[in-house]
């Protein structure tokens, strides 16, 4: 592995307050931005898509958590779990370390608490985006504020 930039790399840009950094090559060139509510938690979601033969099918998601239910990882995953419909017994999950606070990863999500009542999470399709990739997109995604 070399330390030279992937040329089809790009910046993701900004998100509710979090700066989304470098994106490998291969995610999709479609970008939406939504903003949701679901259990009294609010939810900046960027989704990145691409065409095929179907429809689309999305690469990569990010979203930008804010609620005062969010006081801990803990919290952060009980949420999650619940949100991305998730068994907690069987969820598996690694420590994970984010420049905003701590977090957790798995096979296609990472997440972390960025402060109190605010967390992010990277979701990537497994066929996209692979463990590592899905670690460095993570790291990259960090508070601008």
């Amino acid at each position: 592995m070399t330390n030279e930039r992937d040329p089809s790399a790009r910046d993701g840009g900004e998100l509710d307050g979090f700066h989304i950094g470098e994106l490998p090559g291969g995610i999709g060139e479609a970008v939406s931005d939504f903003a949701s509510e679901w259990e009294d938690v609010s939810i900046a979601t960027r989704v990145w898509e691409r065409q095929v033969e179907d429809g689309y099918r999305v690469d990569l998601r990010v979203h930008v958590l804010r609620s005062e239910r969010l006081t801990d990882l803990d919290a952060v995953r009980e949420f999650l779990a619940e949100y991305l419909e998730r068994d907690p017994a069987t969820w598996e999950l690694a420590d994970f370390t984010h420049p905003d606070g701590p977090g957790l990863i798995g096979a296609a999500e990472a997440f972390w608490l960025a402060g109190p009542g605010v967390a992010g999470t990277v979701l990537g399709d497994p066929e996209v985006v692979d463990a590592g990739a899905l670690r460095s997109i993570a790291v990259g995604v960090v508070s601008s504020a």
